[in-house]
């Protein structure tokens, strides 16, 4: 049986944006726009983390002869990323896809209260059917410039959505034994499985295993050792091969597919229950136990007590009237705002607090329910 892949996070390289060129490809940005389109009709949830804004912004400026410094590199992607979304919002608007533009570094991601408004505004984004097109902000980025992050940011983002496959298109056709630019003997590898990646496969990629990437192959492996433990199947393909998104959401052996470590589901489930807290919970009433049942989050009114000291994005046991632990969560309030709206309808939480962050307290996305009745 065809697996279902509903949550996927596309990351293509400024070389298959540029086709090999100098410049951004439109017939590529077509096909491209024409793919996402027909995994949207499906009812499938996008993210598209793009390279390329350096690229424009080399074209735009008459491609100058620029020393390789951090502030020259800045200076290009500063210039180019505006055109570059300019691109994207045109040709896909063609198709019906409205674009956002989210500019990230990988301190938004590991910053607990960063990586809450990142996942909140691509959680919004998604909710409204609008596709995040998310770049390292190469603005006021320093070495991620230098090792080419977009790859490790994708397999950031994949963790940050919970999404169930990342897909990295590059301009070779997958991962070999060795590097096939400079070895007639270099083998593709289809397929990868099993808990750990061999210490051929990363030699393969050019580097020997717990080193540190620097671009190409390295990256988008180090990338992929990222996601498939959080839940994601990775697939490394060639940009250029016609349809290849849709082949590889369908299941086609294109490229190097790389299975995850365990589900989505099991993944979730160990982070936030490694992760809760031992001394703080929140309590809740018998209607809120039972809206976990039915796959509900929790809601204001359905608190009764708070217990220790947390802020927002920390895990959190909750209690139900007997005081058992029915569920852990990531909390989007703090320990101070819950005390004060708990109890109100999350219409009031705007009112008694002066703003707000959603109407959850913690959403079931980012809850793991404990046992068959809560």
């Amino acid at each position: 049986m065809k697996q279902r892949f509903r949550r996927i996070v596309i990351k293509i390289g400024t070389s298959t944006l540029t086709a090999g060129t100098t410049q951004i490809n439109m017939p590529r940005i077509v096909s491209i726009a024409q793919q996402f389109m027909s995994l949207l009709d499906s009812g499938a949830k996008l993210v598209f983390v793009s390279s390329g804004a350096i690229a424009v912004g080399r074209e735009a400026l008459g491609n100058p002869d620029l020393p390789k410094s951090i502030p020259g590199k800045q200076m290009l992607a500063a210039v180019g990323q505006p055109r570059l979304m300019n691109v994207y919002g045109q040709v896909f608007g063609i198709y019906g896809i409205t674009v956002a533009q989210v500019l990230l570094t990988n301190e938004d991601i590991s910053d607990r209260k960063r990586y809450l408004n990142a996942r909140n505004t691509i959680e919004s984004l998604l909710m409204q059917n609008v596709l995040p097109i998310i770049n390292e902000n190469d603005t006021v980025a320093t070495e991620e410039i230098r090792i080419g992050d977009n790859d490790n940011l994708s397999a950031l983002v994949a963790n940050l959505i919970e999404a169930d496959m990342l897909i990295l298109l590059t301009d070779q056709d997958g991962l070999f034994t060795t590097d096939p630019r400079k070895s007639d003997n270099a083998q593709l590898i289809e397929e990868i499985k099993g808990e750990e990646i061999t210490e051929v496969i990363w030699f393969g990629a050019g580097m020997a295993k717990g080193e540190l990437g620097t671009g190409g192959m390295a990256t988008k492996l180090q990338a992929a050792e990222i996601a498939r433990h959080s839940g994601a199947t990775v697939v490394i393909a060639n940009g250029s091969e016609p349809n290849v998104i849709n082949r590889i959401v369908d299941g086609e052996n294109v490229g190097t597919r790389i299975h995850p470590t365990v589900d989505s589901m099991e993944s979730r489930k160990r982070f936030m229950l490694a992760g809760a807290a031992k001394d703080s919970w929140i309590s809740i009433d018998q209607g809120a136990a039972k809206a976990f049942k039915k796959g509900g989050s929790l809601l204001p009114i359905g608190i009764t007590g708070v217990h220790g000291q947390f802020e927002r994005g920390d895990i959190v046991w909750v209690k139900n009237k007997d005081g058992r632990d029915c569920a852990a969560g990531m909390v989007d309030y703090s320990f101070e705002e819950i005390n004060k709206i708990k109890g109100k309808k999350s219409t009031e939480i705007e009112k008694v607090l002066g703003y707000a962050y959603g109407d959850e307290i913690i959403h079931h996305n980012n809850m793991t329910v404990l046992g068959s009745e809560a």
